[in-house]
C-alpha cells in the first residue's frame, strides 16, 4: 500500500529525537560537549535541526514544553 498521509492535518506537531555522536559535530560544538560521547538532536518534520541537548529525557521535555510531540528516530 502506498498511500500518503498528511501528518500536518492532525494538528499534532511532531519532532524527531535522535542520538548524535559528538565526534560527528563541528569543532565549536564539540568544544562545548564537556566530554560527552553522544548528544540528542531534535528535528522538525522537514529535517531541520531545532536543538541539541545533553540527553534523551531533556530532548523529550523540551519538545513537550513547546507543545510538540516527540518521537524517537532509530
Amino acid at each position: 500500500m502506498n498511500t500518503k498521509y498528511d501528518f500536518d492535518a492532525t494538528g499534532e506537531r511532531l519532532v524527531y529525537v535522535k542520538p548524535v555522536a559528538v565526534a560527528d559535530l563541528p569543532d565549536e560544538v564539540r568544544e562545548q560537549s564537556d566530554g560527552m560521547d553522544r548528544v540528542y538532536a531534535v528535528h522538525d518534520s522537514d529535517g531541520q535541526q531545532l536543538a541539541l541537548v545533553a540527553d534523551r529525557a531533556l530532548a523529550f521535555a523540551l519538545a513537550r514544553q513547546h507543545d510538540m510531540t516527540p518521537v524517537t528516530v532509530h
